[in-house]
């Protein structure tokens, strides 16, 4: 399944089904067939995803300390960050929120 996120403020964004059912937990919304994220709702979403988005780095830079601490090899880490998974949805979110209009998907 694809998640395809569109506005009259912003390009459509297509995710993976993962990525989509993440970023709509980190937000507070359950990933379903549809939904929507009404204005109101975007700062919120956007400081949840931008605090996600410092919390993994912050774990990754402790894990990394605690494997070499111990002489380990640091742990490998994705190939994509949350941080660069997560742009594209703030900024749509940044864009729609000052346009003053809501996204929906599944629709």
């Amino acid at each position: 399944m694809l998640y395809k996120f569109k506005s009259k403020a912003a390009g459509d964004l297509i995710l993976l089904e993962p990525q989509g059912k993440q970023f709509l937990k980190i937000i507070g919304k359950a990933p379903g067939p549809q939904g929507i994220i009404e204005v109101a709702e975007m700062l919120e979403a956007i400081a949840a995803l931008q605090q996600a988005v410092t919390d993994q780095e912050t774990a990754q830079a402790q894990a990394a300390a605690e494997a070499k601490a111990q002489g380990q090899t640091p742990p490998r880490l994705e190939a994509i960050s949350l941080r660069q998974r997560a742009k594209p949805i703030i900024d749509m979110l940044q864009r729609c929120q000052q346009a003053g209009q809501a996204i929906v998907w599944g629709v």
